[in-house]
């Protein structure tokens, strides 16, 4: 009996231990996944579920209860470290960690409070009750972490209303702040911070900082940062469903918005191009009729979109013969790029370290933000000369003698082919080669897999040498290969991206060219 009892105790708290790593584990993926039930069980319909200690769970439950004492302290040992073991084998590293805010404080808490309740009513029958409901709290950890957020959601709703009704009185007590908003598929970030360069040279800004582009994101920057003497408010909004981008529209009340490009990432959750295109465009249908859309005509879904409410002026812009601002004679370089820029009033000439027409399209835009706002232009193109790739699009780098096109953050087709196209362009000398590693596109639902394959055809014609991440489009991108008469001995299959780069510095090269091409969310395998 007296050993009973302290095998319990010592399963409680080996359990403790090892369900708070789990509920650590269940409450990250759920913030990945921002903090949304759907795409949560999504990530669980992949098989994800069984991922952290479900193997002890089932063990306790099952076999500990008829066995003798040793053989249960064995098993639930052995099996404990070995799941363990092969957990932290098989997890690299999260590229976004667990960001420990307020919000997940309070989950956390409410989380590992439901747990000892039901460990606690299962002590009260018996110390065998009490093995069992550790293994079901094991096995339900992932249900106990969303019962957790279904009690705090009174909570939460009243804090993000206090919160919202803050940032709004804030707002409107700047009654001189110019709001500009910037959205996109993609191109929305290089916009803000090229558009905050140029509107520096005149006035004092605030740009939403790194990802802060949601609703809560652009709450916690009005509540603390912005300040009396801010002109101008650079607005990043994201988008991962309909109404998000109008929402914070009817905070921040913009009289500038720009649409950097329609395209398919999160076609999965949006289901339709046009609802993303929509979306988008909530930005532009939230502009005051004395403000000004601004818009990238050269993105086909931009071009043909015909659900513009707002009797605000519209400006275009790309190198389409129909655009307003539109760019001409553009030549690359190792050095960036040199472009005429044709426009209403005129035309001049601009040069930039940058690479890549998407970030020509981006600086288009935010020189039209210039104009509208009085930068003169001398100062324009001071600014453009000075700016720096955003880190992880298109940055390039050289170590050691190897080029490094840096893309990881970009995630989407039209980005990737871009990309494929600064590499064909880069000159590399005899023996050396252009190599591209990448894992290919997600969330893009039915579309995936032609859109990956395609990539494998861009690859074939671009580059000398691909590694592909990740079994996710593997498959697809192979097809893609082969199909554009890629051999076999111009690619590598990598599991994981530690196992691309040992690979990588067994046959890289002084002289050679590598290109990071996009970089899968932390929630896919």
């Amino acid at each position: 009996m007296i050993n009973d009892i302290f095998f319990t105790f010592f399963l409680l708290f080996c359990g403790t231990i090892f369900a708070m790593w789990s509920v650590t584990h269940d409450i990250h993926i759920f913030q990945l996944n921002s903090y949304r039930y759907s795409r949560y069980f999504r990530w669980l319909a992949q098989g994800n579920f069984l991922s952290i200690f479900r193997l002890p769970a089932l063990l306790s439950v099952v076999f500990l209860l008829p066995m003798e004492l040793v053989c249960r302290y064995v098993i639930f040992i052995v099996a404990s470290l070995v799941v363990i073991a092969l957990q932290i084998r098989g997890r690299e590293k999260k590229k976004t960690p667990l960001v420990f805010t307020k919000r997940v404080m309070r989950l956390y808490c409410t989380t590992l409070l439901l747990y000892v309740a039901g460990v606690v009513a299962g002590a009260v029958f018996s110390p065998e009750c009490t093995l069992v409901a550790i293994g079901v709290m094991f096995l339900l950890s992932d249900g106990v972490m969303l019962l957790a957020n279904i009690v705090n959601t009174p909570v939460e709703k009243a804090i993000n209303r206090h919160y919202y009704n803050d940032a709004k009185k804030i707002i409107a007590s700047h009654k001189n702040l110019i709001v500009i908003g910037v959205t996109g598929s993609f191109g929305k970030t290089s916009t803000k911070n090229y558009m905050a360069s140029l509107l520096a040279e005149k006035y004092n800004i605030l740009v939403t900082p790194g990802n802060f582009n949601t609703l809560l994101g652009v709450i916690r920057t009005i509540r603390e940062q912005l300040r009396p003497y801010h002109q101008i408010f650079i607005v990043e909004m994201g988008a991962k469903q309909k109404n998000d981008i109008k929402e914070i529209c009817d905070l921040v009340h913009p009289s500038i918005g720009i649409v950097t490009a329609v395209g398919e990432m999160h076609l999965e959750t949006f289901k339709t191009i046009e609802n993303i295109a929509n979306t988008k465009f909530e930005l532009i249908n939230s502009l005051p009729c004395d403000g000004v859309g601004i818009i990238n005509i050269d993105s086909p879904h931009i071009k043909t979109f015909n659900g513009i409410e707002s009797r605000c002026e519209i400006i275009t812009y790309g190198t389409d013969y129909e655009a307003c601002y539109r760019a001409e004679e553009v030549k690359y370089s190792a050095a960036g790029v040199e472009f005429l820029l044709r426009k209403l009033n005129g035309e001049e000439r601009y040069t930039s370290r940058l690479l890549g027409e998407g970030n020509l399209l981006n600086i288009l835009a935010a020189i039209a933000v210039a104009d509208r706002l009085g930068v003169p232009i001398g100062k324009q193109k001071n600014a453009i000369a000075r700016l720096q790739p955003v880190e992880h699009r298109l940055s390039i780098r050289n170590s050691g003698g190897i080029t490094v096109i840096d893309d990881a953050y970009n995630s989407n087709p039209q980005g990737a082919r871009m990309a494929l196209g600064v590499l064909k362009n880069f000159q590399v000398a005899t023996g050396n080669r252009r190599i591209i590693i990448t894992p290919g596109f997600v969330e893009m639902g039915v579309r995936q897999e032609d859109a990956n394959r395609t990539l494998g055809c861009d690859i074939a014609r671009c580059a000398d040498y691909a590694i592909v991440v990740n079994a996710t489009n593997r498959n697809a991108i192979r097809m893609g290969m082969e199909e554009s008469g890629m051999s076999a001995d111009r690619y590598f299959l990598a599991d994981t991206l530690n196992h691309a780069h040992t690979h990588l510095a067994a046959i890289l090269q002084v002289g050679d060219v590598v290109l990071y091409e996009n970089d899968l969310p932390d929630n896919f395998k």
